[in-house]
């Protein structure tokens, strides 16, 4: 045996133990957390310019009410607990200055536009009640208040037109369970098992029929979770247009397909037995069938995104860049998510883009179902705006914006997280082309877009807005509805209105309408209106002129009027228009950004309506008006009230003038018929129900302008396309193994409710 094997052995076996203990550190070994700061430079000047449009901030939301509270000479009680012959503050938002004003500061050197607040005030302690609106400046030190409801509205807003606050539904609530239920004891300890606290009240609006009503129907629920699909056949019409709470009284009552004068005779023919009652199965407090709680234990964890070198947008006050695209961001309390100065590789294409209304119209055999018509502006889509949930609501590592807004009350009101902005690999190319005739290569694009999300929870309805910001200049505007059904107890013809949902809930057919202001400034703000389409026309083959081809061809019309650009919602529209600016592009073409929507909405509400003027902006797709500083909104917080007698109504704003080469407004809806089926339980998904438009440059650059993103991919056949400087994908085992950083989960919706 040779003498030196074992130490050659031994320097082996240490070799050996060596290697495996190297590679089971590295196995232990973390890899390195990904970066989180965002790899952009901002121009200070971009950022504070943004601040003309950004929405108060609680310290001077709190000097507007200070300065309420010590110059109008009246009382003002906190609207939470206001009685309706009270003075109080509704609300209190900022005030835009005029587009002409903020062109000149953002554009022509200007001074910066006055900061200023617009409140609205209830008035019910004095001789005239009515709603005024005050423009109150300038902040943060308001020194001027100037009433311009006149100026704003034509003549006084009327007290009955004001939308109800939170402390209206309690005192509502209050009547019915201590004044109306105590006229039927009998009736709801047999029937509903009442105790006080098992029942729950939905409203219907409007409040009845004619200007100056303000008679609700209170549906009664089952008071569980998910109480929306738990009817129980009950319902009452509350008059409360008294500003006496005590000479409130009960109009009518309803209870399985029969109306009764008031709670006394339903008490009195039920204890007779000249009554029809359907018992309703007691549910238990997470609602059974309509609890959200998952039926299925947790598993493998789903998908999750991140951002290996950090986000590639910033985010600054109100100011967002991303890659080609910035613009300036706000939440109004009435129709929420707003967009301002939108500009792509420098240049305005937009001066504003914001949600207008939504509009859910309903059908029933039941008389709350039959008559609601709910625009959700006048509840507020802002002001019930709701924190998003990390992972769920958008995705984990977005970016989240806290919003302050003052409503029905006197403090200013932190909402944590109600805005989300964050990068999408939307999974699939933007474009791409695989070519095999010829040369061979490839050539793509990732379709990585910028969202900017809210989602509000008006009553039952939970809306997610999405502007979404593509690389080749496009926006989107969308909407996705996701809500518990409304429902009506199921009676009678009731599957006239709807499908059967479980055993005595009716889900009901309903029309959700969303309108959008567009203010495009397409090469600066003078714009016309250009439709193009196509039509076959027949021609002899010049080649074989005995033979006929049918070819399509281009149809080009500039639309001169107001009457013109109004395209009614079911009626063929031009498949391609879009605003056109004075300027051409390289080869000759008007520079243009088309508008492309998406929408299968219902019918609209027939115009003999008395009630149809008020939300008159649903009657179009499409209309294209003149934009004027007193057309502001395609409707009013007031109009839900007293729609019969509209405190705005749209269709005045078409008039027939001339909309060549003039500042231009788009006012688009999309919308979608609701049919509920039992998939609609436990709650609605958002699929199917998503609904918008596009903004797209038509012709407005050269070439498709994504051909300059960091992000294409191209490679031949002769090339080594496993190379990182070749092929960047080749790279991901490298530049994208790091651990995302995920901060701790965190809630703050069930704080100060």
């Amino acid at each position: 045996m040779n003498p030196k094997l074992p130490y050659v052995l031994l320097v082996g076996a240490a070799v050996i133990i060596f290697i495996l203990s190297c590679m089971l550190l590295s196995r232990g070994r973390r890899s390195p957390s990904c970066e989180s700061q965002p790899h952009i430079v901002e121009k200070t000047g971009s950022m504070s310019q943004s601040l003309v449009f950004a929405d108060l901030t609680p310290e001077e939301l709190a000097q507007v009410v200070r300065y309420l509270q010590g110059n109008l000479g009246v009382q003002l009680v906190d609207a939470s607990h206001a009685k309706p012959s009270d003075n109080c503050i509704a609300s209190v938002d900022v005030q835009v200055p005029a587009k002409a004003e903020v062109l000149r500061f953002l554009d022509g050197g200007g001074p910066r536009p006055r900061r200023e607040a617009l409140a609205v005030l209830y008035f019910g302690n004095q001789p005239d009640p009515n709603v005024t609106e005050y423009v109150v400046g300038p902040l943060p030190t308001p020194v001027y208040h100037r009433d311009i409801t006149v100026q704003k509205y034509g003549g006084k807003v009327p007290y009955h037109r004001r939308p109800m606050l939170g402390s209206e539904y309690e005192q509502v609530g209050a009547f019915l369970e201590t004044v109306a239920f105590a006229a039927a004891p009998t009736f709801l300890k047999e029937v509903f098992e009442y105790d006080g606290t098992n029942v729950a009240f939905q409203t219907t609006a409007p409040h009845g029929f004619r200007s100056g009503d303000r008679k609700s129907w209170f549906i009664v629920f089952q008071n569980v979770s998910g109480f929306f699909v738990h009817p129980v056949g009950l319902e009452v019409l509350v008059d409360h247009s008294s500003l006496d709470i005590s000479q409130w009284a009960v109009s009518r009552v309803f209870y399985n397909g029969q109306y009764y004068r008031d709670m006394v005779q339903l008490e009195s023919v039920y204890v007779q037995g000249r009554i029809s009652v359907e018992k309703v199965r007691k549910a238990p407090r997470d609602g059974d069938f309509s609890s959200m709680k998952p039926r299925a234990p947790a598993a493998a964890l789903f998908p999750l995104q991140y951002e290996p070198q950090g986000p590639r947008y910033s985010v600054r006050n109100n100011h967002v860049l991303f890659q080609a695209w910035s613009f300036a961001f706000g939440m109004s309390v009435n129709t929420g998510l707003r967009l301002f100065d939108i500009r792509h590789k420098g240049e305005r294409v937009a001066y504003e883009i914001s949600v207008q209304e939504a509009l859910s119209v309903y059908g029933s055999n039941c008389p709350g179902g039959m008559s609601t018509r709910y625009m959700d502006g006048s509840f507020g889509i802002g002001r019930y705006t709701s924190p998003l949930v990390r992972g769920v609501d958008c995705p984990y590592s977005a970016t989240y914006v806290d919003t302050h807004s003052l409503s029905e009350t006197l403090s200013p009101s932190k909402r944590k997280a109600s805005l989300c902005i964050f990068e999408q690999n939307l999974g699939s190319p933007l474009r791409r082309h695989y070519s095999n005739l010829q040369s061979l290569y490839y050539g793509g694009l990732v379709n990585s877009a910028l969202v900017v999300r809210s989602i509000a929870t008006v009553g039952n309805h939970d809306y997610m807005w999405d502007f979404i910001f593509y690389q080749n200049g496009a926006i989107e505007g969308k909407v996705q509805a996701t809500e518990y059904a409304s429902s009506s107890f199921l009676h009678g013809d009731g599957l006239r209105y709807g499908n059967r949902v479980w055993e005595h809930t009716l889900g009901t057919i309903r029309t959700h309408s969303i309108n959008y202001k567009v203010d495009l400034d397409v090469g600066g703000v003078k714009n016309s209106l250009v439709a193009h389409d196509m039509a076959f026309e027949m021609t002899r083959a010049p080649w074989s002129p005995e033979q006929q081809i049918e070819r399509p061809r281009l149809t080009k019309k500039v639309l001169d009027t107001e009457d013109q650009a109004a395209f009614r919602l079911q009626s063929k529209m031009p498949r391609y228009i879009y605003f056109a600016a004075n300027s051409k592009n390289k080869w000759g073409h008007q520079r243009g950004y088309r508008i492309q929507i998406t929408s299968f909405a219902g019918d609209h509400i027939p115009e003999a309506s008395s009630m149809e003027r008020a939300i008159s902006w649903a009657r179009y797709q499409l209309a294209v008006t003149r934009r004027k500083e007193e057309e502001p909104t395609s409707t009013s917080i007031y109009n839900q009230n007293d729609p019969w007698t509209p405190t705005v109504a749209f269709a005045d704003f078409i008039n027939n003038e001339t909309i060549t080469n003039e500042d231009l407004v788009a006012w688009i809806t999309a919308g979608f018929l609701h049919i509920p089926h039992s998939e609609d339980i436990p709650n609605t998904v958002t699929v199917g129900n998503s609904v918008g438009f596009l903004l797209r440059p038509y012709n407005y650059y050269d070439l498709d302008p994504s051909i300059y993103s960091h992000d294409g991919v191209f490679f031949t056949s002769e090339q080594d396309f496993t190379a990182c400087e070749i092929n960047p994908l080749a790279c991901l085992p490298k530049t994208a193994s790091c651990l995302p950083n995920f901060p701790p989960f965190t809630y703050d919706g069930f704080q100060n409710m």
